[in-house]
């Protein structure tokens, strides 16, 4: 399939219920609303397509940027490849589950994060803490420095308050994340969501939102999640 064969069959499956959810959330013309199990059967026929997923990206279709990461082959893409998607990456619906969980299945993934994660710029930002959330949820403890994540830990406790809007949902995660997946820290996440205490996030339009990591890593705790891991990260 190329291109152009991808977009009639993503414009086919485009609704317009689900095309005005993606707006509230963000996401701007050009797009057809896609639900996201619905571009399935369509990748499972063209598999890792790197030169393709390049060419539906760049289209600037919220629907086609999507699918890009699904058929995308995250060991083919460098940093700089990765940079370049997060610069047209313009709401987190893409900054966070396209690009960051793109980069989770790369051996580059933690060295990338760590770069976004410190730039400034909100959707980077965001992108590098969902990247560890991606990352933890589904690799093995092992491959972490436990000391590292302590103070990443740190950092998001001292510093969540005060960070960009979209950023706060994903720092918020990786606490949450942190004591459902990373055993070896369990104690200090739930310890840091509590110090944290809720985190207001002030949305366009809408009443502000309070994240309660403590609430959900409770409920975790209560459905005897914790320990989980995911078998994939992407769809």
């Amino acid at each position: 399939m190329n291109a152009e064969m991808v977009m009639q069959e993503l414009e086919a499956l485009g609704k317009e219920r689900l095309k005005k959810m993606y707006e509230s959330n963000g996401a701007h013309e050009p797009l057809f609303g896609v639900a996201t199990g619905a571009m399935k059967p369509i990748a499972k026929k063209i598999k890792m397509n790197q030169p393709l997923a390049e060419q539906l990206y760049n289209t600037g279709n919220y629907d086609a940027m999507y699918f890009a990461g699904i058929i995308a082959d995250p060991k083919a893409m460098t940093e700089a490849d990765f940079d370049r998607w997060m610069d047209t990456a313009y709401f987190y619906m893409l900054s966070d589950y396209v690009v960051a969980v793109t980069l989770a299945e790369t051996d580059i993934a933690q060295e990338v994060a760590d770069k976004w994660s410190a730039s400034g710029e909100e959707l980077r930002m965001s992108a590098g803490w969902s990247c560890y959330c991606w990352l933890l949820g589904s690799r093995p403890d092992g491959e972490f420095a436990e000391s590292k994540i302590a103070q990443m830990l740190e950092l998001v406790k001292n510093t969540i308050h005060d960070s960009p809007e979209r950023t706060k949902f994903a720092m918020s995660n990786f606490i949450y994340t942190v004591a459902v997946s990373y055993t070896p820290l369990h104690d200090k996440a739930v310890e840091t969501a509590k110090e944290v205490g809720p985190v207001e996030v002030n949305r366009n339009k809408k009443k502000s939102k309070f994240l309660q990591a403590s609430e959900n890593i409770q409920k975790a705790v209560d459905k005897g999640q914790i320990g989980f891991k995911r078998n994939y990260v992407r769809c």
